[in-house]
């Protein structure tokens, strides 16, 4: 009897046994870890001993804060600049400019440091720096210790640019052709321009000064890439990007604009000080190029109705009139129907396709441009030659915001080598399901807190569209070195960015961005250039107590968490969305308040390698 109790025992324990190993082995080959991530998971858990569990993402900079007390002496420490380099702009540099030519304003064009002449230390924000306003205080107030610079309420004082009261600059949306208002000088473009109904989405604003025209399209669903040269503290780039208006410093010169061939529904120019018909109409060639099918050019200002105005511009009756006969010929060659000439402001719509253009149809006098290298523009010698209309019939555009989500025309007829509508649709419903994994850990990602939102490696546009609001604006960037140029296909979706090579420095000003986000960006650079250069300026253009999203592979994120601490960044891991066992990963970051001559900052010497 106890014998066969003792074999009834043991049977069951075997059965157990065998149960409990199944289904350990069963859980083995379902797991990462029975795939061959066992060593990923064990980084995973080391990394995570290594970066502090939590991140406050919330403002609090009532004190200056530079310490070094949490940083492992092993790693390398970048000190700050010297407080004179508040404002620096490596690649638009004003003393280096000066020595390049000033013809075809090559001086204010991209010049950017050797390796020898980089910089590795940390741009300080000024004394007493405060966080912008939200939007949309932000878009008519910024505080002056921010950017402490009063010429511009001087050099416009009658042209109600800009005012100075108390500790704050005021922006009343004037400007030198709309003193009146940006929002009276919109109406009259839009009785002759479809703004209203989300056909004009995208606009570029030539020499947009502190970008007022821009700022007050937003409230018209209208997003506007501006741009102006740097000058020398009138700043009128940096106080455009601190109202929270979208923004790059740039200049039409002798290079061709940073934008893909046909993009723009409208172009802008308000007394932008071009000389549009000077090297055999180049630059209004160049405006061809950038502008869709079906886009507008607007032109304010002289020589535009020069016989009613000419004793205000100070010029000759002759100069103007033989300016705006240049540009009304110009115009012809280029197919663009003049629909419009109001008071100072004429606007010229260019032809849908090749068929509205009979002259251009049958042959002209100007040499085609090479229709493989319309968007082969980064460094590239702007040329006397006219962009060719697209092979395929060009499809219309949705209105936005119905084009956000639509497919762009450039993958519905098989432009973009590669890309599906079907691949199209999956990288949206990708990229809709990281924001929302994004947002469990930054809660304020979407909000007000950050309007200056940049995505280093936009691919689709997927990361911006999944945070399209009226609360952000995205600059998305298509590094120069992808295989696959989609920038195109980002402003058909009614977004708007800029191609980069992240070797070299942004053309903006330092702290201008809130948010930046950056999906494999140091894997696509990882042989091209120093992770610190990328890091170094990411902390340039990014705002005290601004916050950053790091896609990349585990092996990879380690190199940059420390280099991160070593710049006095607040870090934090985060597992994929699929797990722990994946080897990517996410690396949240904030940027910690301190100003120039803040504790532990003073006499430091600017470190260079």
């Amino acid at each position: 009897m106890a014998q066969s109790r003792t074999r009834s025992t043991l049977y069951i324990l075997v059965v157990l046994g065998l149960c409990i190993f199944c289904y350990i082995l069963g859980s083995w080959h379902r797991s990462a870890i029975g795939r061959g991530d066992y060593i990923a998971s064990i980084i995973t858990k080391e990394t995570e001993c290594n970066f502090p569990l939590t991140l406050n993402f919330e403002t609090h900079h009532a004190k200056p804060i530079f310490s070094n007390q949490t940083l492992n002496s092993s790693l390398r420490l970048f000190e700050p600049c010297d407080e004179k380099y508040t404002d620096y702009t490596p690649c638009q540099d004003q003393r280096r400019a000066m020595s390049f030519p000033r013809k075809n304003m090559v001086y204010r064009e991209r010049h950017c440091p050797t390796e020898k002449e980089k910089m590795y230390c940390l741009v300080p924000a000024p004394k007493g720096y405060e966080q912008p306003f939200h939007w949309p205080k932000s878009r008519d107030y910024v505080p002056f210790v921010n950017m402490p610079y009063k010429n511009l309420t001087v050099e416009k004082a009658g042209q109600n640019w800009i005012h100075f009261e108390g500790n704050v600059f005021r922006f009343p949306g004037g400007g030198t052709q709309f003193p009146q208002g940006a929002d009276r000088y919109i109406d009259q473009i839009a009785s002759v321009v479809p703004i209203e109904n989300g056909t004009v989405r995208t606009v570029l604003d030539t020499g947009c000064g502190v970008a007022s025209f821009g700022a007050y399209l937003l409230s018209r669903n209208v997003l506007t890439m501006s741009f102006a040269p740097r000058d020398s503290h009138t700043a009128q780039v940096q106080f455009a990007l601190e109202r929270g208006v979208p923004a790059v410093i740039g200049v039409l010169g002798s290079m061709k604009l940073p934008y893909p061939s046909r993009s723009f529904d409208m172009a802008h120019c308000s007394r932008c000080l071009v000389p549009w018909t000077s090297s055999d109409g180049m630059y209004m060639m160049e405006i061809d190029r950038v502008l869709r099918p079906g886009g507008y050019w607007v032109l304010s200002g002289p020589p535009i109705n020069w016989k009613h105005h000419y004793n205000w511009w100070k010029h000759t009756k002759v100069d103007l009139e033989t300016e705006q006969r240049k540009i009304e010929e110009l115009a012809e060659l280029l197919c663009w129907e003049k629909i419009s000439e109001i008071a100072e402001t004429a606007i010229w719509r260019k032809p849908i396709n090749l068929q509205s253009c009979p002259s251009r149809k049958y042959g002209s006098h100007i040499k085609t441009c090479d229709s493989t290298k319309m968007d082969n523009v980064w460094y590239q010698e702007m040329e006397v030659c006219i962009t060719p209309y697209p092979t395929v019939e060009p499809i219309q555009l949705e209105p936005f915001p119905k084009r956000l989500y639509a497919v762009p025309p450039r993958i519905s007829t098989g432009t973009v080598p590669k890309l599906s509508p079907d691949l199209y649709s999956q990288d949206n419903k990708l990229w809709r399901r990281h924001v929302v994994s994004y947002k469990r850990v930054n809660k304020f990602l979407g909000t007000d807190r950050y309007r200056n939102v940049m995505d280093m490696n936009a691919g689709l546009g997927g990361f911006g569209a999944a945070l399209e609001s009226d609360k952000v604006w995205v600059m998305n960037v298509m590094p120069t070195v992808v295989d696959l140029d989609t920038l195109g296909v980002i402003y058909e979706r009614g977004m708007i960015g800029i191609y980069h090579d992240w070797c070299e420095a942004f053309s903006t000003y330092p702290r201008t961005y809130d948010l930046i986000h950056a999906n494999g960006i140091f894997s696509l650079y990882e042989n091209r250039c120093k992770t610190e250069d990328i890091l170094l300026e990411m902390d340039r253009i990014l705002r005290p107590e601004g916050a950053v999203i790091i896609r990349e592979n585990i092996d990879i994120l380690s190199k940059v968490g420390n280099i991160a601490i070593g710049m006095r960044w607040d870090i934090k891991l985060v597992d994929h969305e699929d797990g722990p066992h994946l080897s990517e990963k996410v690396m949240f970051g904030v940027k910690k308040y301190w100003v120039g001559g803040s504790r532990n900052t003073k006499n430091n010497k600017i470190k260079t390698d």
